[in-house]
């Protein structure tokens, strides 16, 4: 499969990327996507969820009722969970969500991921650009000559570059990522991929050489 490459006016350059079909045009397994979206989601949790134990409570230790003879069940100090503002039972507890999942997985995830992207026509290769100085406007209008505005957007450029970074930081469909740092969630949640002409081969041999 190939993309014409577009300039940031979003003009045809006359050269033309080829997809690698072992990276953009394989057999999609929907289920290492499943586990790689599944891990980065996990990843993405805090985990510092806590509730206080009756031990933990502050209330006095006092024995509210006697044992015996008071017609009623058996009740301990204040801070038990059977009362208003007592201890919780079996509350959440500090704990981390992630977990591995092996290198050959998630290379086969963002594989199959890119691939679904190639089958539904939504990469656009366009020529290495840069921004002088960080501004919004300048992205949104660049937006607009590709015809991706109003979409949600992955830029992936072959190496991090600040000044995009800091351009698309307050847009809410806008993201943008290194060649060698995409993941699978974020290239399902795009609309539409922007991938810079360099950045074809540094995805391929991300991918291919694992």
């Amino acid at each position: 499969m190939e993309l014409n490459v577009l300039n940031i006016n979003g003009q045809q350059t006359g050269r033309k990327v080829t997809l690698n079909d072992a990276v953009f045009g394989i057999e999609p397994n929907d289920h290492v996507i499943y586990l790689a979206v599944k891990q980065y989601l996990a990843n993405q949790r805090q985990g510092t969820a806590k509730s206080r134990e009756r031990s933990e409570m502050s209330g006095s230790t006092r024995k509210l009722i006697r044992q015996k003879g008071g017609g009623g069940a058996r009740r301990g100090d204040i801070n038990s969970p059977l009362l208003r503002g007592g201890g919780r039972v079996f509350g959440p507890k500090p704990r981390d969500y992630s977990f591995k999942l092996n290198q050959k997985v998630k290379v086969l995830a963002r594989k199959s991921a890119l691939t679904y992207k190639a089958r539904e026509n939504a990469i656009v290769a366009v020529e290495d650009f840069t921004i002088d100085t960080p501004r919004t406007k300048e992205f949104l209008s660049i937006a607009k000559n590709l015809q991706v505005d109003g979409k949600k957007v992955l830029v992936v450029l072959p190496e991090d570059n600040k000044n995009v970074y800091l351009s698309t930081r307050n847009l809410k469909n806008a993201v943008v990522m290194g060649a060698s740092s995409i993941n699978t969630y974020k290239v399902l949640d795009a609309d539409v991929l922007v991938i810079a002409e360099s950045s074809f081969p540094k995805i391929e041999e991300t991918l291919i050489k694992k």
